[in-house]
Formats: C-alpha cells, sequence, structure tokens
C-alpha cells in the first residue's frame, strides 16, 4: 500500500511540476494552492461533504472555495516564473493545485459551463479562435485573454476571488472577470468535484485574444443559456 502511494504521489508530481513549468515559461505566473482533501466531495450546486467537517488542506472549518486558493497569504509577491523555485514547491508538496495569476499577462473571463460552450459553437462556426480556454470543475469555463495592463480608468479594475460583478457587466450575472489581484485552478488541478480542470483549447502555439473580442460572445451566450 505504501508503494501505491508513493506512485500516486510521483505521478502527481510529474504531472503538476511539469504543467507548472509549463506555463512559466510562456511567462504565465505560478503559485502553488491548497487542494481537496481525499474523501471530500460536492455535487454540482450542492454542499460541501466530509467526514472531518474540513475539506480543505487548509484546515480551515467551512472554506469557502476548498482547493482553489493560495496555500500562502504572500501569493502575490511569491508568484512565479522561476522554474527552480517552482520544483521546489511541488518536491515539497506534491499534492498542491496549481493557480495561475491573471492581470499580469493575461485576463480570465469565467463564465458558467453551459454558457461557455454556446460561445465556442460560435467561434467555431466564425472559424475565430477563442484563445486558451480551459474547463474547472463542472460548472465553470475559463477563457484567457490578453491582459488589459493598466487603464486610465481604474474603475475598469476589480478583483475577483469568489464572486464579482463589476458595474459595466452588473447586467451579465455568471460572468466574471479575473484580472488584477485575482487567481484561476489551472489544469492540472483537482477541483472540489472530484474533476481534474483541463484544457479545451490548449494554450500551446494559441495568443492570448483581445478581452474585447471575446466578451460580446460570452455575454451573449450567458443571456442565451440563461445563466442568470
Amino acid at each position: 500500500m505504501v508503494e501505491v502511494v508513493s506512485r500516486r504521489g510521483r505521478r502527481k508530481l510529474r504531472e503538476r511540476l511539469a504543467a507548472a513549468t509549463a506555463y512559466a515559461e510562456i511567462g504565465w505566473p505560478v503559485c502553488a494552492g491548497a487542494f481537496p482533501l481525499r474523501g471530500a466531495q460536492q455535487s454540482p450546486g450542492g454542499p460541501l461533504s466530509h467526514s472531518t467537517g474540513r475539506a480543505c488542506s487548509c484546515d480551515r472549518v467551512g472554506c469557502p472555495d476548498p482547493g482553489a486558493h493560495p496555500v500562502s497569504p504572500a501569493w502575490q509577491i511569491q508568484a512565479t516564473v522561476d522554474t527552480a523555485v517552482i520544483a521546489k514547491w511541488w518536491r515539497d508538496q506534491p499534492d498542491a493545485n496549481l493557480l495561475l495569476i491573471s492581470g499580469r499577462v493575461f485576463d480570465v473571463l469565467d463564465v458558467p459551463a453551459a454558457a461557455g460552450h454556446l460561445a465556442l459553437d460560435r467561434f467555431a462556426q466564425s472559424s475565430e479562435d477563442p484563445g486558451p480556454v480551459a474547463a474547472c470543475g463542472p460548472d465553470r469555463c475559463l477563457f484567457f485573454v490578453a491582459t488589459r495592463g493598466v487603464p486610465v480608468d481604474e474603475g475598469e479594475w476589480w478583483s475577483c476571488h469568489l464572486d464579482c460583478a463589476p458595474g459595466s457587466i452588473a447586467e451579465t450575472p455568471g460572468l466574471r472577470w479575473h484580472c488584477r489581484d485575482s487567481f484561476v485552478l489551472a489544469p492540472p488541478s483537482r477541483h472540489i468535484s472530484g474533476q481534474q480542470a483541463h484544457w479545451i483549447c490548449s494554450p500551446a502555439g494559441r495568443s492570448l485574444p483581445d478581452s474585447m473580442r471575446v466578451l460580446p460572445v460570452l455575454v451573449d451566450a450567458c443571456e442565451e443559456a440563461g445563466d442568470w
């Protein structure tokens, strides 16, 4: 049994370290995340359940985002593209989930899965490349877009950890825009649902599209899918 666990740990280390290193090599800042405890689970839209009452490696009872937040409160400073630092993180904690930091190289438009797949169909019909797109758990799609940098109007920025509805998209509930001071759970991390985050459209060989090209498609898809 010890050998089985050891093999599982080595596989996780290789998989997550390879992914984190690949992100760093294209300039995407990475940090180590908490991970769901074994036995913790969540049904779609349902409550968390675990025999101990704890679902996250942070050991916080009632953690609001199990397995999908940074290990360290200093994550904004620690996030890095230094592959030596990244290798040490995952050697020390091979179970750690992998988080990508938004607002530096890319922003992330985060939508309900139904709307995300509708949007992907529309991009396919128009022969436009949606850019990198990931599935995160059973109910969210993440569209990676070029960051807007530092806009003149600071009111255009907002942070998005668990939820956000800035004024400019308040009419489209369900759509979240991760930019400065935010992060997203990245493939191949394990979501609290038990599913593994994965790429629908890999970032390999893809450029980051302009957010203003992707946003209208996602807004229409959210409205059509009724994700209010």
